[in-house]
């Protein structure tokens, strides 16, 4: 294993290095970087950002990400039941557009536009 990832978001976040962000470190030290940011439909370059703290804008949903597909993080969905924060996080985003293309995307349009997880808008 790869520990530089590691280090790098140990010495740009110090103390208060968050959880996921250390467990995002030790994945990129497991796979690599180009790895991480596919699993989690993100750019290496953001990833990267990540872990040296210089990330300008805000984390939640990468967070989401992070906590759904290497923490196990899940969510009471009201149309799927338990699914991955990140499924749940891909399903608002496709919500926002209605599409009649498929009974599951317009199931998933009205139960995630009623859902109290919805802002809106999906990160």
């Amino acid at each position: 294993m790869n520990h530089k990832p590691l280090e790098t978001a140990r010495a740009a976040w110090g103390s208060a290095l968050p959880d996921w962000v250390e467990r995002l470190a030790i994945e990129c030290g497991r796979a690599s970087q180009n790895k991480v940011a596919a699993a989690l439909d993100r750019s290496a370059t953001m990833i990267s950002q990540v872990l040296a703290n210089k990330y300008p804008a805000d984390l939640a949903a990468l967070e989401e990400r992070v906590r759904g597909v290497y923490m196990d993080q899940t969510i009471l969905c009201p149309a799927l039941g338990d699914v991955p924060t990140q499924v749940c996080q891909d399903w608002r985003k496709k919500a926002e557009v209605f599409l009649a293309s498929s009974p599951m995307r317009v199931l998933m349009h009205r139960a995630c536009n009623s859902c109290p997880r919805h802002t809106g808008g999906s990160k």
